[in-house]
């Protein structure tokens, strides 16, 4: 551990262009695991030994999130290093935690620079830390502000009250949507991997793909990483492999009836679409679990365990079924 030093960055609440560019840019994966702050204790406005300590996580996003909250306000923000992750996802997996929250607030030196001896969290980061480890190894109590930055300056003003809807975590259409660019970008980061070998086997005249082939590869991608996440309260299931089949199944029925009319494809190529199609979609309807207030860490390994045998068997019977379809032509 370092000696302390007391030295406190200042931290500004006004959000400049550069940083809505670079929030646009992480939510498409574009540098996104560099989008960090460096972690330690930040002043915002002009705070003194009574104002208050906000902890938060080194994600530039969630920063941003906080600060443009604050202005004309006095207080301390400890920033965690929880390697570039925000909060909920780093108190899932144990960096925005006791350990490193207590290591921080003995390397800043929080004791010698506030008084009162509390520090106040984020309440998604409680599944990381335990408050009563964090009294007795560090002397400053926890206590747990509302669930969005916005409800904050209420917090503040109001003697650290909480009103119920401010402990609820909201999942509205519009909170799915904004996190689907950076599930699409790795969805298709995969599936060009697939394209180029599909291309390559096509160049090589070992197996003519066809554009509907791309093409329904691209249409279930999607059903997964946008359709399923944004539709997702109102497909039947609790599952999100289940729902993303199901989506996935509708647009491969979709396919086939297409391809029949116009193109009159054979049993075996129809089979194999609606195998291979729902299997895609599924697989990257489940990856969403991470971004969503729907499931639990435990139902997210529960649903893995049943999903992916399924999703590989479902996806090894449809390719199997595709070459047969080529054996065929």
């Amino acid at each position: 551990m370092s000696e302390c030093c007391c030295f406190t960055k200042q931290l500004s609440t006004a959000v400049t262009m550069k940083d809505r560019v670079g929030s646009w840019k992480a939510r498409w994966n574009i540098g996104r695991m560099n989008y960090l702050v460096t972690p330690g204790l930040y002043r915002i406005g002009d705070p003194d030994s009574l104002s208050p300590v906000l902890v938060t996580a080194n994600y530039k996003m969630t920063v941003d999130s906080l600060r443009k909250e604050l202005p004309g306000r006095n207080l301390w923000i400890l920033i965690l290093d929880t390697k570039g992750v925000n909060v909920w996802c780093a108190a899932g997996k144990g960096t925005f935690g006791t350990e490193e929250l207590v290591f921080r607030i003995a390397d800043e030196c929080l004791s010698k620079v506030v008084s009162h001896g509390v520090i106040i969290l984020p309440q998604l980061g409680a599944p990381g830390v335990s408050a009563h480890e964090v009294k007795k190894m560090s002397g400053f109590k926890v206590v747990y502000g509302p669930v969005r930055a916005s409800d904050i300056p209420y917090f503040l003003d109001n003697g650290m009250t909480v009103l119920p809807s401010m402990r609820k975590v909201r999942c509205s259409i519009y909170d799915r949507l904004v996190l689907t660019p950076v599930e699409i970008v790795q969805a298709f980061g995969m599936m060009l991997k697939v394209f180029g070998a599909m291309a390559l086997f096509s160049a090589l005249g070992i197996l003519p793909f066809v554009r509907i082939d791309y093409l329904g590869l691209l249409g279930a991608t999607l059903s997964g990483a946008l359709i399923t996440p944004l539709f997702l309260p109102w497909i039947p299931g609790r599952a999100f492999a289940w729902k993303g089949f199901v989506i996935g199944l509708i647009f491969a029925a979709g396919i086939n009836i297409l391809c029949r009319v116009s193109c009159g494809y054979g049993t075996a190529r129809m089979l194999s679409y609606l195998l291979i199609f729902p299997a895609v979609s599924a697989f990257f309807a489940m990856n969403f679990t991470g971004s969503s207030t729907y499931t639990s860490l435990s139902g997210v390994i529960k649903e893995m365990k049943i999903a992916v045998p399924m999703i590989t068997a479902a996806l090894s019977a449809g390719i199997i079924l595709r070459l047969v379809s080529f054996i065929k032509m």
